[in-house]
């Protein structure tokens, strides 16, 4: 029977009758209409709060989340755009979209997690440099982005400041001499670990997207591992491809 209560509010959510920050009937309300017990009520409507559509503002009650997804573009990356003397690229794009981003930075020098040592092509016992991001919008983390650097290639650099770096981590990396010129991007979906769910407050049964990028030199020298963890309901993740076409055809 719960189910059916959260069908029927997950239709009327879904059809607009319900709109954002509009209040759900009451539990004595829902109690009532459907002839049911209250844990039946509460049952029905923590599964709509695992699904994200619904929030709990006890005592105010239950009320239809409003939904504004981060658009993720992994192919912008690359591409040179005017950022601020004080801002970088997520902090100047979405304060141009009226929203208030924040980020908290750590960096930390470490032992590379198995998986990023084998991206980085690195010798056991080689330590690296990782930048650890909690990303904000309108005071929701939205995503956590960790970028791992080759300690060797990035000390005294710029990399290793806890702080916003206007022009970006890649141009750094390019005065450095190691210019990326490539990039592998791996795209995994799954339920996210319990650190995750620290980091980005995640409401029980949210499933995140895992956005993992190596970036590479010309000499084919990976230089940079970057894990950006994508709640699945604060995201859409877009690409944009551009079919070649031969001389001949144009």
């Amino acid at each position: 029977m719960y189910q059916q209560i959260a069908d029927a509010l997950r239709e009327q959510i879904t059809s607009g009758d319900l709109e954002p920050d509009a209040k759900l009937p009451t539990e004595a309300e829902l109690r009532e209409r459907y002839a049911v017990s209250r844990e039946t009520v509460r049952k029905a409507l923590a599964l709509l709060v695992n699904e994200g559509l619904v929030i709990s503002a006890r005592p105010q009650g239950h009320f239809v989340r409003r939904r504004r997804p981060m658009v993720f573009r992994p192919q912008a990356e690359f591409r040179k755009r005017p950022f601020s003397p004080e801002m970088d690229a997520f902090m100047t794009e979405h304060s141009g979209e009226g929203r208030e981003p924040r980020q908290d930075i750590e960096v930390a020098i470490v032992e590379p997690p198995e998986d990023v040592a084998k991206r980085l092509q690195l010798e056991p016992g080689q330590l690296v440099a990782v930048r650890k991001r909690v990303r904000h919008l309108d005071g929701e983390p939205f995503n956590t982005n960790d970028s791992f650097f080759p300690l060797s290639i990035v000390r005294d650099s710029e990399i290793m400041r806890p702080e916003n770096i206007a022009r970006g981590a890649n141009e750094v990396l390019a005065e450095l001499g190691y210019r990326q010129v490539r990039a592998l991007d791996e795209v995994y979906v799954r339920m996210p670990t319990p650190e995750q769910v620290h980091r980005l407050d995640l409401a029980p049964g949210t499933p995140v997207g895992v956005h993992i990028t190596t970036g590479f030199t010309a000499e084919g020298k990976p230089v940079r591992v970057a894990v950006t963890v994508l709640p699945g309901d604060r995201h859409v993740i877009s690409y944009e491809r551009r079919r070649e076409v031969a001389n001949e055809e144009v």
